[in-house]
């Protein structure tokens, strides 16, 4: 058991287990980005989002039950700049949210979150953004733009609700300028993941996309914060198995 460093060599070994959230998960694959030994995630952390995508709303003993058995599955990620994710890539008002959390001690589940959104929800100013996926290309004034390959982040907040973890996509969530009250009235919505036929929202699928501005922007990747000018972003399927 290892409990303040990963090995450098996971020679010897036949599965890993994990204890943590998105952001241990995060360190762990970017520590290790050609493992292909299954892997368990067992909920540890503030969102726990891609745990909740593997196993849902399942007990440990249950789960280790599971684990037992040697089941696995296959599971795409993604590239950001060279920076592996799982769960997705928050650019704008997401990161702006990530940026008020950092170095701050979080509180279980959707709390944290929901405090940093109430601070920025009114002074966050949209970006200038240009957009070019698998050649589709779109520019406008953006308030945030999810580049997902999980349904869910935030602890909760289902921002790309078709999104599915083994279709080889990346599931892109533009959200346009929209007026301060109209956020704090969007914001449950956007929560369960019914905000797609929202006028002000544009939903794409695709195997690359490349984001620009001409100011570098908050952003976010698997909660943590990484902000720039030039996002290049793609999916790697099948890139991870997982003991399910």
């Amino acid at each position: 058991m290892f409990t303040t460093y990963w090995p450098e060599v996971l020679d010897g070994y036949t599965d890993v287990w994990i204890v943590g959230g998105d952001g241990t998960l995060n360190y762990f694959i970017n520590q290790h980005p050609n493992i292909s030994l299954p892997m368990a995630l067992f909920a540890g952390g503030s969102g726990n989002d891609f745990h909740w995508m593997l196993y849902g709303d399942m007990g440990v003993e249950t789960q280790m039950e599971k684990m037992l058995l040697g089941n696995t599955m296959m599971v795409d990620a993604g590239s950001c700049n060279g920076q592996l994710f799982l769960n997705g890539v928050g650019i704008g008002f997401d990161g702006a949210i990530v940026h008020d959390l950092v170095g701050k001690k979080k509180l279980a589940g959707k709390a944290s979150y929901l405090l940093a959104i109430l601070k920025n929800i009114v002074g966050y100013k949209e970006r200038y953004c240009e957009l070019n996926m698998d050649g589709r290309f779109l520019a406008q004034d953006c308030f945030m733009i999810s580049v997902a390959n999980g349904k869910r982040y935030g602890g909760g907040f289902h921002v790309a609700p078709r999104a599915i973890l083994q279709d080889g996509l990346l599931d892109v969530n533009v959200i346009a300028k929209i007026a301060p009250m109209k956020r704090i009235k969007y914001l449950p919505v956007m929560e369960k993941g019914e905000h797609l036929d929202l006028p002000f929202v544009k939903y794409y699928h695709c195997g690359r996309v490349v984001i620009e501005s001409k100011t570098e922007l908050p952003t976010h990747i698997d909660g943590e914060y990484v902000p720039a000018k030039r996002f290049e972003i793609s999916v790697l399927p099948n890139k991870f198995v997982f003991c399910v």
